[in-house]
Protein backbone atom coordinates (compact mmCIF):
# COMPACT_ATOMS: atom_id res chain seq x y z
CA UNK A 1 0.00 0.00 0.00
CA UNK A 2 1.45 3.05 -1.16
CA UNK A 3 1.29 6.96 0.87
CA UNK A 4 -0.95 9.34 -0.02
CA UNK A 5 1.75 11.61 -1.54
CA UNK A 6 2.96 8.56 -3.81
CA UNK A 7 -0.62 7.85 -5.06
CA UNK A 8 -1.56 10.92 -5.60
CA UNK A 9 1.56 11.22 -8.25
CA UNK A 10 1.43 7.60 -9.64
CA UNK A 11 -2.01 6.56 -9.44
CA UNK A 12 -3.42 6.31 -12.71
CA UNK A 13 -0.72 8.09 -14.15
CA UNK A 14 1.56 5.79 -16.20
CA UNK A 15 4.06 6.96 -18.19
CA UNK A 16 2.97 7.12 -21.62
CA UNK A 17 3.54 4.05 -23.38
CA UNK A 18 3.84 5.55 -26.84
CA UNK A 19 6.47 8.10 -26.26
CA UNK A 20 7.18 7.49 -22.14
CA UNK A 21 5.95 10.74 -21.26
CA UNK A 22 5.18 10.79 -17.24
CA UNK A 23 2.59 13.35 -17.89
CA UNK A 24 -0.43 12.31 -18.82
CA UNK A 25 -1.50 13.98 -22.03
CA UNK A 26 -4.51 15.83 -23.00
CA UNK A 27 -6.58 13.76 -25.37
CA UNK A 28 -8.53 16.77 -27.03
CA UNK A 29 -10.63 14.02 -29.00
CA UNK A 30 -14.18 13.19 -29.17
CA UNK A 31 -14.20 10.18 -30.95
CA UNK A 32 -11.97 7.24 -31.30
CA UNK A 33 -11.61 5.08 -34.03
CA UNK A 34 -12.92 1.10 -33.87
CA UNK A 35 -10.62 -1.65 -34.87
CA UNK A 36 -14.07 -3.36 -36.76
CA UNK A 37 -17.66 -2.76 -35.20
CA UNK A 38 -17.83 -2.60 -31.84
CA UNK A 39 -13.76 -3.49 -31.76
CA UNK A 40 -12.83 -0.73 -29.20
CA UNK A 41 -9.20 0.39 -28.52
CA UNK A 42 -8.95 0.30 -24.62
CA UNK A 43 -12.72 0.43 -24.10
CA UNK A 44 -12.99 3.92 -25.77
CA UNK A 45 -15.54 5.38 -28.22
CA UNK A 46 -17.16 8.66 -27.25
CA UNK A 47 -15.09 11.59 -24.79
CA UNK A 48 -19.05 11.82 -23.36
CA UNK A 49 -18.64 7.64 -21.86
CA UNK A 50 -15.03 7.85 -20.94
CA UNK A 51 -11.68 9.86 -22.08
CA UNK A 52 -8.40 8.48 -21.17
CA UNK A 53 -7.08 11.67 -19.57
CA UNK A 54 -10.66 11.85 -17.56
CA UNK A 55 -9.87 8.21 -16.78
CA UNK A 56 -6.76 9.13 -15.65
CA UNK A 57 -8.26 11.67 -12.86
CA UNK A 58 -10.90 9.02 -11.99
CA UNK A 59 -8.72 6.37 -11.06
CA UNK A 60 -5.90 8.95 -8.75
CA UNK A 61 -9.15 10.20 -6.75
CA UNK A 62 -10.54 6.58 -6.23
CA UNK A 63 -6.86 5.54 -5.02
CA UNK A 64 -7.04 8.96 -2.66
CA UNK A 65 -10.58 8.22 -1.27
CA UNK A 66 -9.69 4.78 -0.65
CA UNK A 67 -13.49 3.90 -3.14
CA UNK A 68 -13.79 1.77 -5.60
CA UNK A 69 -14.33 3.85 -8.25
CA UNK A 70 -14.75 7.81 -8.63
CA UNK A 71 -16.13 10.22 -11.52
CA UNK A 72 -15.41 13.36 -12.51
CA UNK A 73 -17.90 15.79 -13.92
CA UNK A 74 -18.11 20.07 -14.86
CA UNK A 75 -18.91 21.05 -12.04
CA UNK A 76 -19.57 19.64 -7.75
CA UNK A 77 -22.89 20.93 -8.68
CA UNK A 78 -22.57 18.23 -11.51
CA UNK A 79 -21.91 15.97 -9.34
CA UNK A 80 -24.33 16.17 -6.74
CA UNK A 81 -27.32 16.47 -9.51
CA UNK A 82 -25.87 13.64 -10.91
CA UNK A 83 -25.68 11.46 -7.46
CA UNK A 84 -29.22 12.73 -6.02
CA UNK A 85 -31.15 11.96 -9.89
CA UNK A 86 -29.41 8.32 -9.17
CA UNK A 87 -30.29 7.46 -5.55
CA UNK A 88 -33.38 9.55 -5.50
CA UNK A 89 -36.86 9.58 -6.80
CA UNK A 90 -40.04 11.50 -6.26
CA UNK A 91 -41.39 10.17 -3.19
CA UNK A 92 -38.29 10.01 -1.73
CA UNK A 93 -36.76 11.99 1.20
CA UNK A 94 -33.45 13.45 1.89
CA UNK A 95 -31.53 14.68 5.10
CA UNK A 96 -29.16 18.05 4.28
CA UNK A 97 -27.16 19.99 7.12
CA UNK A 98 -28.90 22.82 8.72
CA UNK A 99 -25.52 24.89 7.38
CA UNK A 100 -25.37 23.83 4.33
CA UNK A 101 -23.27 25.14 1.27
CA UNK A 102 -25.82 27.49 -0.45
CA UNK A 103 -25.42 25.66 -4.00
CA UNK A 104 -26.51 22.21 -2.59
CA UNK A 105 -29.51 23.80 -0.81
CA UNK A 106 -30.60 25.18 -3.71
CA UNK A 107 -29.99 22.18 -5.70
CA UNK A 108 -32.47 20.42 -3.32
CA UNK A 109 -34.66 22.60 -2.40
CA UNK A 110 -35.44 24.63 -6.21
CA UNK A 111 -34.43 21.69 -8.22
CA UNK A 112 -35.37 18.03 -6.50
CA UNK A 113 -38.30 19.47 -4.47
CA UNK A 114 -40.26 20.52 -7.48
CA UNK A 115 -39.43 17.05 -8.80
CA UNK A 116 -40.94 15.15 -5.99
CA UNK A 117 -37.65 14.72 -3.20
CA UNK A 118 -39.46 16.04 0.25
CA UNK A 119 -36.16 17.31 2.52
CA UNK A 120 -35.49 18.53 5.86
CA UNK A 121 -33.01 20.06 7.84
CA UNK A 122 -30.92 18.70 11.12
CA UNK A 123 -27.73 19.85 12.92
CA UNK A 124 -25.40 16.78 12.01
CA UNK A 125 -22.86 17.92 14.58
CA UNK A 126 -25.86 15.82 16.90
CA UNK A 127 -26.87 12.42 15.61
CA UNK A 128 -29.72 12.29 17.91
CA UNK A 129 -31.40 15.05 16.31
CA UNK A 130 -30.29 13.12 12.70
CA UNK A 131 -32.22 10.26 14.23
CA UNK A 132 -35.33 12.50 14.57
CA UNK A 133 -35.46 13.87 11.13
CA UNK A 134 -35.07 10.71 9.25
CA UNK A 135 -38.92 9.69 8.06
CA UNK A 136 -39.46 5.90 6.61
CA UNK A 137 -39.10 7.04 3.33
CA UNK A 138 -35.34 8.64 3.76
CA UNK A 139 -33.03 7.44 0.94
CA UNK A 140 -29.94 9.68 1.59
CA UNK A 141 -27.99 11.68 4.50
CA UNK A 142 -25.89 14.40 3.05
CA UNK A 143 -23.11 15.23 5.66
CA UNK A 144 -20.94 18.07 5.06
CA UNK A 145 -17.75 18.15 7.70
CA UNK A 146 -16.04 20.46 8.39
CA UNK A 147 -19.47 22.48 7.23
CA UNK A 148 -19.51 25.69 5.01
CA UNK A 149 -19.27 28.39 6.42
CA UNK A 150 -19.51 27.20 10.10
CA UNK A 151 -16.80 24.60 10.05
CA UNK A 152 -19.02 22.55 11.97
CA UNK A 153 -17.38 18.48 12.48
CA UNK A 154 -20.15 15.43 12.37
CA UNK A 155 -18.98 12.46 13.38
CA UNK A 156 -19.01 10.55 10.20
CA UNK A 157 -18.87 6.97 11.73
CA UNK A 158 -22.07 7.24 13.80
CA UNK A 159 -23.85 8.58 11.19
CA UNK A 160 -23.10 5.70 9.15
CA UNK A 161 -24.32 3.62 11.81
CA UNK A 162 -27.53 5.54 12.02
CA UNK A 163 -28.13 6.26 7.99
CA UNK A 164 -27.53 2.57 7.71
CA UNK A 165 -29.46 1.18 10.29
CA UNK A 166 -32.14 3.40 8.54
CA UNK A 167 -31.55 1.46 5.18
CA UNK A 168 -30.50 5.19 3.58
CA UNK A 169 -27.09 6.12 1.92
CA UNK A 170 -24.69 8.71 3.37
CA UNK A 171 -23.13 11.28 1.52
CA UNK A 172 -20.28 13.13 2.31
CA UNK A 173 -19.03 16.53 0.66
CA UNK A 174 -15.51 16.35 2.11
CA UNK A 175 -14.60 19.22 -0.18
CA UNK A 176 -13.52 21.29 2.90
CA UNK A 177 -10.71 18.36 4.32
CA UNK A 178 -9.75 16.50 1.15
CA UNK A 179 -8.92 12.75 0.65
CA UNK A 180 -5.43 14.02 2.72
CA UNK A 181 -6.81 15.28 5.51
CA UNK A 182 -10.32 12.92 6.05
CA UNK A 183 -11.51 9.72 3.96
CA UNK A 184 -15.31 9.40 4.55
CA UNK A 185 -14.96 5.88 2.76
CA UNK A 186 -13.06 4.27 5.39
CA UNK A 187 -15.17 5.39 8.40
CA UNK A 188 -18.67 3.89 6.76
CA UNK A 189 -19.48 6.54 4.08
CA UNK A 190 -21.22 5.36 0.87
CA UNK A 191 -20.43 8.16 -1.69
CA UNK A 192 -18.07 11.15 -1.39
CA UNK A 193 -18.51 14.04 -3.20
CA UNK A 194 -15.81 16.85 -3.92
CA UNK A 195 -15.69 19.97 -5.51
CA UNK A 196 -12.51 19.57 -7.54
CA UNK A 197 -12.45 23.19 -8.48
CA UNK A 198 -11.25 23.41 -4.81
CA UNK A 199 -8.48 21.85 -2.97
CA UNK A 200 -8.21 19.77 -5.26
CA UNK A 201 -7.25 21.29 -7.99
CA UNK A 202 -5.48 24.24 -5.83
CA UNK A 203 -4.85 27.07 -8.39
CA UNK A 204 -8.64 28.32 -8.97
CA UNK A 205 -7.83 27.70 -12.78
CA UNK A 206 -10.34 24.88 -13.01
CA UNK A 207 -14.56 24.35 -12.53
CA UNK A 208 -14.82 20.21 -11.84
CA UNK A 209 -16.44 18.12 -9.55
CA UNK A 210 -16.35 14.38 -8.56
CA UNK A 211 -17.25 11.55 -6.77
CA UNK A 212 -16.28 8.56 -5.31
CA UNK A 213 -18.18 5.46 -4.01
CA UNK A 214 -17.16 2.46 -1.97
CA UNK A 215 -19.56 -0.18 -3.92
CA UNK A 216 -19.34 -1.51 -7.17
CA UNK A 217 -23.05 -1.51 -8.10
CA UNK A 218 -23.57 1.90 -6.81
CA UNK A 219 -20.31 3.40 -8.78
CA UNK A 220 -21.67 1.51 -12.27
CA UNK A 221 -25.14 3.16 -11.36
CA UNK A 222 -23.26 6.20 -11.56
CA UNK A 223 -21.61 5.86 -14.07
CA UNK A 224 -24.31 5.23 -16.00
CA UNK A 225 -25.73 8.13 -15.27
CA UNK A 226 -22.86 10.17 -15.64
CA UNK A 227 -22.66 9.52 -19.23
CA UNK A 228 -26.76 9.62 -19.45
CA UNK A 229 -26.85 13.09 -18.12
CA UNK A 230 -23.64 14.13 -19.74
CA UNK A 231 -22.00 17.04 -17.43
CA UNK A 232 -18.92 15.01 -17.74
CA UNK A 233 -15.44 16.95 -17.21
CA UNK A 234 -13.95 17.95 -20.36
CA UNK A 235 -10.26 16.67 -20.55
CA UNK A 236 -8.46 19.84 -20.14
CA UNK A 237 -10.26 20.23 -16.44
CA UNK A 238 -9.57 16.73 -16.02
CA UNK A 239 -5.59 17.45 -16.65
CA UNK A 240 -5.73 20.81 -14.60
CA UNK A 241 -7.57 18.78 -11.52
CA UNK A 242 -4.89 16.18 -12.08
CA UNK A 243 -2.29 18.26 -11.93
CA UNK A 244 -3.35 19.87 -8.64
CA UNK A 245 -3.66 16.61 -6.94
CA UNK A 246 0.00 15.90 -7.50
CA UNK A 247 0.39 18.66 -4.59
CA UNK A 248 -2.20 18.39 -2.53
CA UNK A 249 -0.44 17.01 0.33
CA UNK A 250 2.41 19.21 0.54
CA UNK A 251 -0.27 22.37 -0.02
CA UNK A 252 -2.76 21.24 2.79
CA UNK A 253 -0.04 20.51 5.39
CA UNK A 254 1.07 24.70 4.32
CA UNK A 255 -2.82 25.92 4.46
CA UNK A 256 -3.31 24.25 7.51
CA UNK A 257 -0.23 25.85 9.28
CA UNK A 258 -0.86 29.12 7.70
CA UNK A 259 -4.34 28.42 9.24
CA UNK A 260 -3.51 28.32 12.43
CA UNK A 261 -1.35 31.05 12.94
CA UNK A 262 -4.61 33.24 11.49
CA UNK A 263 -6.73 31.56 14.60
CA UNK A 264 -3.99 32.62 16.99
CA UNK A 265 -3.95 36.19 15.34
CA UNK A 266 -8.04 36.10 15.56
CA UNK A 267 -8.28 34.36 19.06
CA UNK A 268 -6.28 37.66 20.64
CA UNK A 269 -8.13 40.61 18.53
CA UNK A 270 -10.32 42.41 20.37
CA UNK A 271 -13.21 42.97 17.53
CA UNK A 272 -13.33 39.40 17.03
CA UNK A 273 -16.47 38.15 18.75
CA UNK A 274 -16.60 34.26 18.04
CA UNK A 275 -13.80 32.07 15.44
CA UNK A 276 -15.11 29.07 13.85
CA UNK A 277 -11.75 26.54 13.37
CA UNK A 278 -11.85 22.62 14.31
CA UNK A 279 -7.99 23.28 15.40
CA UNK A 280 -9.43 25.14 18.54
CA UNK A 281 -9.88 22.70 21.58
CA UNK A 282 -12.96 24.99 22.42
CA UNK A 283 -14.47 24.18 19.30
CA UNK A 284 -18.02 22.05 20.19
CA UNK A 285 -16.27 19.20 17.32
CA UNK A 286 -12.72 19.23 18.12
CA UNK A 287 -12.48 16.06 19.64
CA UNK A 288 -14.74 14.22 16.71
CA UNK A 289 -12.34 16.08 13.95
CA UNK A 290 -9.04 15.27 15.99
CA UNK A 291 -9.65 11.51 15.72
CA UNK A 292 -11.25 11.86 11.87
CA UNK A 293 -8.56 14.12 10.32
CA UNK A 294 -5.32 14.04 9.56
CA UNK A 295 -5.30 18.50 10.70
CA UNK A 296 -8.01 20.67 10.68
CA UNK A 297 -7.93 22.57 7.66
CA UNK A 298 -7.11 26.08 5.89
CA UNK A 299 -10.80 27.47 5.98
CA UNK A 300 -11.86 29.71 9.13
CA UNK A 301 -14.61 31.50 9.98
CA UNK A 302 -15.11 34.15 12.48
CA UNK A 303 -17.62 36.99 13.49
CA UNK A 304 -17.04 40.55 14.37
CA UNK A 305 -17.82 41.98 17.65
CA UNK A 306 -19.26 45.09 15.34
CA UNK A 307 -22.33 43.49 13.89
CA UNK A 308 -22.45 43.14 9.90
CA UNK A 309 -21.32 46.77 9.06
CA UNK A 310 -17.74 45.88 10.77
CA UNK A 311 -17.34 42.02 8.90
CA UNK A 312 -18.48 44.22 5.83
CA UNK A 313 -15.77 46.48 6.01
CA UNK A 314 -13.14 44.05 7.02
CA UNK A 315 -13.39 42.52 4.11
CA UNK A 316 -13.68 45.95 2.25
CA UNK A 317 -10.23 46.80 3.94
CA UNK A 318 -8.29 43.59 3.19
CA UNK A 319 -5.94 43.54 0.28
CA UNK A 320 -3.78 40.68 -0.07
CA UNK A 321 -6.76 38.33 1.50
CA UNK A 322 -8.75 38.80 -2.55
CA UNK A 323 -12.39 39.75 -2.19
CA UNK A 324 -13.90 36.73 -3.69
CA UNK A 325 -15.97 33.72 -3.86
CA UNK A 326 -14.50 29.72 -4.08
CA UNK A 327 -11.86 28.87 -2.18
CA UNK A 328 -8.67 26.47 -1.74
CA UNK A 329 -6.44 28.29 -4.01
CA UNK A 330 -3.36 29.49 -3.44
CA UNK A 331 -4.30 32.25 -2.67
CA UNK A 332 -6.00 33.77 0.16
CA UNK A 333 -9.37 34.75 -0.51
CA UNK A 334 -12.15 36.49 2.06
CA UNK A 335 -15.59 37.00 1.76
CA UNK A 336 -19.14 37.75 3.28
CA UNK A 337 -21.26 34.79 2.77
CA UNK A 338 -24.48 36.10 3.95
CA UNK A 339 -24.01 38.37 0.94
CA UNK A 340 -22.09 36.26 -1.21
CA UNK A 341 -21.33 32.54 -1.26
CA UNK A 342 -24.74 31.90 0.83
CA UNK A 343 -27.09 34.81 -0.22
CA UNK A 344 -29.46 31.72 -1.70
CA UNK A 345 -30.19 30.76 1.77
CA UNK A 346 -31.42 34.09 3.08
CA UNK A 347 -34.44 33.75 5.00
CA UNK A 348 -34.15 29.76 4.90
CA UNK A 349 -33.31 27.80 8.08
CA UNK A 350 -29.62 27.79 6.74
CA UNK A 351 -29.29 31.70 6.91
CA UNK A 352 -25.79 32.52 7.89
CA UNK A 353 -24.81 34.81 10.75
CA UNK A 354 -24.78 38.70 9.31
CA UNK A 355 -21.23 39.15 11.02
CA UNK A 356 -19.66 36.28 9.53
CA UNK A 357 -16.79 36.35 7.46
CA UNK A 358 -14.89 33.57 5.84
CA UNK A 359 -11.86 33.38 5.06
CA UNK A 360 -9.74 30.46 2.56
CA UNK A 361 -6.42 30.43 3.66
CA UNK A 362 -3.97 30.53 1.20
CA UNK A 363 0.03 29.43 1.03
CA UNK A 364 1.61 32.98 0.96
CA UNK A 365 3.82 33.66 3.74
CA UNK A 366 2.09 34.05 6.60
CA UNK A 367 3.38 37.23 7.69
CA UNK A 368 1.86 38.71 5.06
CA UNK A 369 -0.98 37.39 5.27
CA UNK A 370 -0.57 38.19 9.25
CA UNK A 371 0.15 42.03 8.44
CA UNK A 372 -2.84 42.44 6.06
CA UNK A 373 -5.24 40.56 8.13
CA UNK A 374 -4.29 42.67 11.10
CA UNK A 375 -4.51 45.82 9.18
CA UNK A 376 -7.81 44.80 8.02
CA UNK A 377 -8.90 44.55 11.50
CA UNK A 378 -7.65 47.99 12.51
CA UNK A 379 -10.22 50.19 14.31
Amino acid sequence: MHGFETLAIHAGQEPDPLTGAVVPPIYATSTYAQDGVGGLRGGYEYSRTANPTRTALEECLAALEGGRRALAFASGMAAEDTLLRAILRPGDHIVIPDDAYGGTFRLVSRVAEPWGVSWSVARMTDPETVRAAVRPETKAIWVETPTNPLLGIADITALADLTHAAGALLVVDNTFATPYLQQPLALGADAVVHSTTKYCGGHSDVVGGALVVADDGLGDDLAFHQNAIGAVAGPFDAWLVLRGLRTLGVRMDRHCDNAERIVDLLVAHPRVAEVYYPGLAAHHGHEVAAKQMRRFGGMVSFRLAGGEAEALEVCRRARLFTLGESLGGVESLIEHPGRMTHASVAGSPLEVPADLVRLSVGIESIEDLCSDLAQALAA
